[in-house]
């Protein structure tokens, strides 16, 4: 006999499906990303759709998703997860971060899909996004990420074509996201690279 699949999964098989831990789905299931109810006994179920739907997001022409990477571990050099679908602007910025005097790691996502993603595994010191992007936007992703605890941690900055009003009219975005236009102003970024660093050394101090 056919084996007929379940409209639903569990947290579990959800994460597994979508490469991120148990934790992250819960999340993705609190901020909308993901649609599930709750057994009499309180467990989360995952409506498959939703995973499916969530998966077929990431546009055909995205390069590869990122892989699991390690968490970040006190000390190790600052790092920078750039969100940007115009591929020609995105090794733009490899290049131009690649030369800042901090020597900062670089992790490129083409659009909000692989950003959520690298977010769910590791949260970078900054990140640098642009709005409009096919599937899972700017916009989107960064209210998820305001209800992901890990992220808090990471500081966000917008830079996008469009002007405030046109930002106001799509609903806004979470307090605290600097927003810089087009061109990219790679001098401001560099200051705010620079900012985090001295922050993240005044911190290693403190604990000493």
């Amino acid at each position: 006999m056919p084996v007929i699949e379940k409209s639903f999964c569990t947290t579990k098989e959800a994460a597994t499906r979508l490469g991120v831990s148990v934790g992250t789905v819960q999340l993705w299931v609190e901020s909308g990303l993901l649609q599930a109810w709750k057994t009499a006994g309180g467990h989360r179920r995952v409506i498959r759709e939703s995973v499916e739907g969530l998966l077929h997001k990431a546009p055909s022409s995205a390069p590869d998703l990122p892989q699991p990477t390690e968490a970040p571990q006190t000390g190790q050099r600052l790092s920078v997860l750039v969100v940007e679908d115009d591929s020609s602007l995105l090794r733009l910025y490899k290049a131009k971060i690649a030369a800042w005097p901090m020597a900062p790691s670089v992790e490129l996502n083409s659009n909000g899909f692989a950003a959520l993603l690298t977010m769910g595994r590791t949260c970078p010191d900054l990140l640098i996004t642009d709005l409009r992007m096919p599937g899972i936007d700017g916009f989107a992703m960064l209210r998820a990420l305001q209800k992901i605890p890990e992220a808090s941690g990471t500081r966000m900055v917008v830079v996008s074509g469009l002007d405030r009003t046109a930002i106001e009219a799509q609903g806004g975005l979470p307090d605290g996201i600097e927003v810089l236009s087009k061109p990219v102003p790679f001098e401001r970024l560099q200051q705010i690279a620079a900012e985090i660093t001295i922050s993240r050394k005044r911190l290693g101090y403190a604990n000493l």
